[in-house]
């Protein structure tokens, strides 16, 4: 069992509306954690930024983007997680990825669509949670705001380890990102890292950045600050989640519920 995982948030800006140039971009800051990491985390839509030209921007499955992560991944020897605008059937979601060194893809659909910015007026949410097995560890990947709700979040029967939520998150609401992040990883007894940009993007929205990592306990074990270009890895630890799930099993009190 792989009781040590080896995770970094790659915090940067997005070029606008330019995929080839942010695959380009994007390709380089991952070359430079080569072999230092087991997973490479990137935020919300990262070959676009968070824009609603879902039409002009939309990749299909077979590429640009997965093949390209793809080959990343086995060329890095490294997983790579983070969202991208997809079609599929007609339809455009904002669809976040683990993509392993071996092969392996794993999607999951936004649930939760930003009403704010008329994300529900251009993608279709998802209705499927994704949990990704990944050596020996369970993880669960979301997107910028299912960050605040608390019920899609919910770890059920510890049913994953670690929680990772990929974002485009304002710096307007930057209180609500960092009080939300440490407020998942306790009350689901796992770890829990939160991926952002920085930068202005073509609406004149600033993202302040601010990627952390947090024990199950609500500790900060990584912060990446406001600065650009810039990765920050962080061990995490198996056995110490598991001794904490075992000496304080609150998980066992959990209220049982289901979602329609």
């Amino acid at each position: 069992m792989a009781d040590s995982l080896r995770i970094s948030m790659i915090q940067s800006h997005i070029i606008w509306e330019d995929r080839d140039e942010n695959l380009g971009y994007y390709g380089e800051l991952l070359r430079r954690v080569s072999g230092k990491t087991d997973i490479a985390v990137l935020p919300e839509t990262f070959t676009t930024g968070f824009s609603m030209e879902v039409e002009k921007l939309a990749d299909t499955m077979d590429g640009p983007t997965v093949p390209t992560i793809k080959g990343w991944a086995a060329k890095y020897n490294l997983a790579v997680a983070g969202s991208f605008i997809a079609k599929e059937d007609g339809k455009y979601f904002n669809r976040a990825f683990f993509i392993t060194p071996e092969g392996d893809e794993y999607y999951y659909d936004k649930r939760h669509l930003f009403r704010m910015a008329a994300e529900d007026k251009h993608f279709t949410a998802g209705d499927k949670r994704t949990v990704i097995k990944y050596k020996d560890w369970n993880i669960c990947l979301l997107v910028c705001y299912d960050l605040r709700f608390p019920v899609w979040s919910r770890n059920v029967d510890n049913e994953y380890d670690l929680l990772i939520y990929v974002a485009n998150w304002p710096e307007p609401r930057k209180k609500v990102w960092k009080a939300l992040l440490p407020a998942r990883a306790i009350e689901n007894m796992a770890y829990v890292c939160g991926v952002n940009r920085v930068g202005i993007d073509g609406k004149g929205s600033t993202y302040r950045g601010d990627s952390m990592i947090f024990s199950p306990k609500g500790k900060k074990l990584a912060d990446a600050g406001k600065r650009e270009e810039i990765t920050r890895t962080c061990t995490l630890n198996k056995s110490d989640l598991e001794e904490l799930r075992a000496k304080f099993p609150a998980w066992k009190d959990a209220d049982a519920f289901s979602i329609i």
